[in-house]
């Protein structure tokens, strides 16, 4: 059940590709509806939100639909094959500014941020389900996680480093055209690595009982996972709290610390320690229980956020230092949490009989898109309840206002994460004998 150096990389570029709206959405999105699309904060919070409502029927139906596709290229990797160029299409409709009335620009947003977000469900979650059947090996699993997300990472550095200095380059002091320009340059590489995951990856991991069942026995299976329902509101509050300081890392350094000429620096240095954090994943997981482990991140995670509070506006350099530590402790988890949704897939298979690979990933993608929404929405509420108006020098409140929410909120979410998580059962040895009963290892495709 290994799984190449060079598969890894095939199925990491999948995620290299997905990032390159993930990462636009958390870091810029909120920004660019706000200072470039003309939207006020509160009527962009409350879109991020009202469009997850969607999800709650898209997603679940997106991960039947996976499960249930037979082809002769599998059960999910004919999704990024067939849908890379939509979405490309999608990603920078919904980076374009018209020229409309503001009443239709609100229409606008929601219709084109609603299609990106449906797209990129229809692509995503057969790409995610894709990383649990490449191996059902516990500790390939993590590394296969490693692999993604460091290059899913090497995917945001590009947006965070990139995407300013190409807005400036393609729009030419026109930051409108710049930002639908550089998501076209991003799209098309985007869909030229969608199709080298295609080609570059195998599913492996067949389901021990092939038996079709209804949608309401899916979905009824899927409930009586515990261990999955524990994943999930871990998702919500993970995401709510990352997406809320990454969406407000912009406003903090160019309002709060002063130093808008070192915006791409800063969020670039971020996403460097996400990387480095996703590379030791796999070593830690070897050394550490993966529980223990991934509890004890969230904890740095929050006290680094508790600490960076207390910096000074003139403490650039160690404003800095602390953005990075903080990437890096909480992206080594990441890795770890996706490797538990496969774990979380074998243990239903298990005690329900039914293996719903799709299903299972679809939910907890819902769930983290819940909190991706959820942290841009509390990002935009924050900045409206605090008084943010763009482009003009901010009142002491607001300042203060951008800082507590870069900080100690976010913190409370991993706290919460921390929690949560501390129900989680799916260890190694755990793992090792409910595979062993129900044969899950055997179950390979050719």
């Amino acid at each position: 059940m290994k799984v190449s150096i060079r598969e890894k990389i095939a199925y990491g570029l999948g995620d290299t590709a997905s990032n390159f709206i993930f990462q636009t959405i958390m870091l810029f999105q909120t920004y660019f509806y706000t200072d470039i699309f003309g939207l006020s904060p509160a009527v962009a919070g409350t879109m991020f939100l009202v469009v997850r409502i969607f999800d709650a029927v898209t997603d679940p139906v997106m991960g039947s639909l996976a499960d249930r596709t037979k082809s002769r290229w599998g059960k999910f990797r004919p999704y990024l094959l067939f849908l890379a160029i939509p979405f490309g299409i999608c990603s920078v409709i919904a980076f374009t500014t018209p020229d409309l009335s503001a009443e239709n620009k609100i229409i606008y947003a929601y219709l084109t941020y609603g299609l990106l977000m449906l797209a990129y469900t229809a692509i995503n979650i057969p790409y995610s389900a894709l990383g649990g059947v490449l191996t059902a090996d516990v500790d390939e699993r993590v590394s296969v996680q490693s692999y993604r997300f460091v290059l899913g990472m090497t995917g945001g550095l590009l947006v965070s480093s990139l995407t300013l200095p190409m807005v400036d380059y393609f729009g030419n002091g026109n930051p409108a055209i710049g930002y639908q320009r550089a998501m076209m340059a991003m799209s098309i590489v985007g869909v030229v690595l969608f199709l080298i995951c295609f080609f570059g990856t195998r599913e492996r991991v067949a389901p021990v009982n092939d038996t079709k069942v209804s949608f309401a026995k899916e979905a009824a299976s899927l409930w009586q996972n515990d261990q999955w329902r524990i994943l999930c509101i871990a998702a919500v509050f993970l995401l709510t709290g990352m997406v809320l300081r990454t969406t407000l890392a912009i406003y903090y350094i160019k309002y709060y610390l002063l130093r808008e000429d070192l915006i791409t620096t800063f969020v670039t240095v971020g996403m460097i320690g996400n990387m480095i954090g996703c590379a030791l994943a796999q070593p830690l997981a070897k050394r550490v229980s993966k529980i223990k482990a991934y509890i004890g991140l969230q904890l740095i995670a929050a006290f680094i956020c508790v600490v960076s509070f207390f910096v000074g506006a003139e403490q650039i350099a160690l404003a800095f230092v602390l953005y990075f530590l903080w990437g890096m402790f909480l992206q080594m988890a990441t890795p770890l949490l996706w490797a538990k949704i496969a774990d979380s897939v074998d243990y239903g298979e298990w005690k329900t009989g039914v293996r719903i690979t799709g299903m299972t990933y679809s939910s907890v993608v819902f769930f983290i898109k819940l909190g991706v929404a959820l942290g841009g929405a509390i990002a935009g509420w924050l900045l409206a309840y605090y008084g943010y108006q763009a482009e003009i020098a901010q009142t002491e409140e607001t300042k203060m206002g951008i800082l507590l929410s870069f900080t100690i909120f976010p913190a409370v979410g991993s706290v919460l994460v921390a929690l949560v998580m501390r129900n989680y059962k799916l260890n190694n040895q755990v793992l090792a004998n409910l595979q062993a009963e129900t044969g899950i290892n055997r179950q390979t495709t050719a």
